[in-house]
């Protein structure tokens, strides 16, 4: 079956090394993308997603960012969706007394109190340059600009995690998407989008949910999988995405998306 939209993840899925693309995913893309759309979907911030849309010449596609809570044509806003600041306050608050630094995302701005190891990695494999600012300081800037959080990374050291995370559940988990990404990184959504609900924004009146094929590796590509016309994991994916995906593919590093397409999608 030809399938209308081509939609991937990134980290862990699409990129086959921690930044880039690789020469043999640009090259199947370029063999599908005239009859097919190509949607990059992604935790991260719009500036580390559109170089990679640069590499792979589908400028013209939009983007889902931040888990679907910021969705971009270009510069145009197609949908917007952030933690609002009383919230970010009360979870500044939560961490006051504990190892646990706040990450900021709003729009393509990402502020961080100070550098660290996990902030140098994020700008290398992003390519992306935070603002240096004390987070009181940032959240009375946004409290005064009227926005708030598209994505907050809160930098932890397994201890602090392991503390925050179940008091995060408890206050806020009704309003907000908690997910661990490691063992002390905690990521920070709103709770009422998703890539599928992005994804969904984005079809045209003539496309459904079947029409779609989509490529991921973990917790938070589960419902994106689910319920797509057809849904890939890579063979580095956690267990739980394998387990409900149609296909698995090789692993990133070795170009699953890339292999599935030559050998599935290529007439």
């Amino acid at each position: 079956m030809k399938y209308k939209i081509l939609c991937s993840d990134l980290d862990g899925t699409l990129l086959s090394t921690k930044s880039d693309v690789s020469k043999n995913v640009i090259e199947q893309i370029d063999k599908i993308k005239s009859e097919t759309k190509i949607i990059l979907v992604s935790a991260r911030m719009p500036s580390a997603m559109w170089y990679i849309q640069e590499d792979l010449g589908i400028t013209d596609q939009p983007i889902v960012c931040y888990n679907g809570a910021l969705v971009l044509s270009g510069n145009k806003e197609l949908n917007s969706v952030f933690i609002p600041i009383d919230i970010l306050i009360t979870i500044y608050e939560l961490c006051a007394d504990l190892e646990a630094d706040l990450g900021l995302y709003f729009n393509n701005e990402w502020y961080v109190p100070k550098t660290s190891l996990r902030v140098e990695k994020e700008t290398k494999y992003t390519k992306s340059t935070p603002i240096f600012q004390d987070t009181k300081q940032t959240l009375h800037n946004w409290k005064k600009r009227n926005i708030g959080a598209h994505k907050i990374m809160l930098m932890c050291t397994k201890t602090s995690a392991d503390m925050l995370m179940p008091v995060l559940q408890e206050k806020l988990g009704e309003v907000l998407n908690l997910y661990r990404s490691n063992d002390t990184l905690i990521e920070i959504a709103p709770k009422s989008v998703s890539k599928l609900s992005a994804i969904k924004l984005l079809m045209a009146d003539h496309e459904s949910l079947e029409d779609i094929i989509a490529f991921g590796d973990n917790y938070n590509d589960i419902e994106m999988l689910e319920n797509v016309g057809f849904g890939v994991a890579v063979a580095n994916a956690r267990d739980e995405v394998k387990a409900i995906s149609n296909y698995i593919t090789l692993e990133n590093t070795a170009d699953g998306v890339a292999h599935y397409i030559a050998n599935n999608l290529v007439n």
